[in-house]
């Protein structure tokens, strides 16, 4: 479970590549319009990754509201950094277990699809607690389970074929294992979010060019990659052929479509 946190190496740039515009611009402008309409003032990104959504919200979000996109990962941050921004945003190397930024800074906090990676939610929430003015708001997404979500729940399972007796584990129990709306209540609540919560789900259609794409994506572009090759590093190619045949059985060879599904979560204290 070490490597679950990890995106380096070549894992920035197929990210970017393939699991960006297939699972993350669509709720990315999803999130910044929620915003455009909520943020009074500063605002602060956590698990910013290569900035998807850091892009939008400079795009949407007036210019007297300060951005600054954090993620654990220098390499993920390096990678958004180097895309740019349509205004200057401030990219900094963070962990949200220990955030290096003052209380009561920020008028708004979000978050895309990095919760479910928290080793403790709750005492991360109470650190998106602590920066939060009095006020602000914490809006975060999180995925439904993988029944609701193809390309992911295919992939894994046919990776899972390939070491039937160690299959690897995270994209069901990191992404896709953080999907209980009581249990992300209970969580935010022990971290000091006992005022209003709002859960909406949004069900979106996830594209591709191709079943190569999101079998690219899962197997290398996640640290699925860093399980497989601990297993056996010569087995990586072999993996993202059979989750991409698989994926072709199910939704044929080029410009593929699953379903994929996400509660929307606000948060005040």
């Amino acid at each position: 479970m070490d490597g679950d946190r990890v995106f380096g190496g070549s894992i920035p740039e197929v990210y970017d590549e393939c699991m960006v515009p297939m699972l993350f611009a669509p709720y990315a402008v999803d999130l910044a319009v929620r915003l455009e309409g909520l943020c009074q003032g500063p605002v602060l990104e956590i698990a910013a990754g290569t900035g998807v959504l850091t892009r939008e919200l400079a795009t949407r979000l007036p210019e007297a509201f300060a951005i600054t996109a954090t993620d654990l990962n220098q390499p993920m941050l390096d990678h958004g950094a180097a895309r740019g921004t349509a205004r200057p945003v401030e990219w900094q190397q963070a962990d949200v277990m220990q955030l290096p930024f003052a209380d009561a800074t920020f008028d708004t906090v979000v978050c895309q699809f990095g919760v479910m990676f928290f080793p403790d939610r709750s005492a991360a929430y109470a650190e998106v607690r602590r920066v939060l003015r009095p006020g602000g708001s914490f809006v975060f997404n999180a995925w439904e389970s993988l029944a609701e979500n193809d390309f992911a729940r295919i992939v894994s399972a046919s990776v899972g074929e390939i070491f039937p007796e160690d299959p690897p584990t995270f994209v069901d129990r990191v992404p896709y294992g953080y999907h209980d709306v009581a249990l992300i209540e209970a969580d935010l609540a022990a971290g000091g979010f006992a005022g209003t919560v709002t859960f909406d789900k949004l069900a979106l259609r996830s594209r591709a060019a191709s079943a190569a794409v999101p079998a690219t994506g899962f197997c290398q572009g996640t640290p699925l990659r860093n399980e497989i090759t601990a297993r056996d590093e010569t087995r990586l190619d072999e993996a993202t052929a059979r989750a991409t045949a698989a994926v072709a059985r199910e939704f044929g060879q080029a410009e593929v479509a699953g379903t994929m599904s996400a509660h929307i979560v606000t948060a005040r204290p």
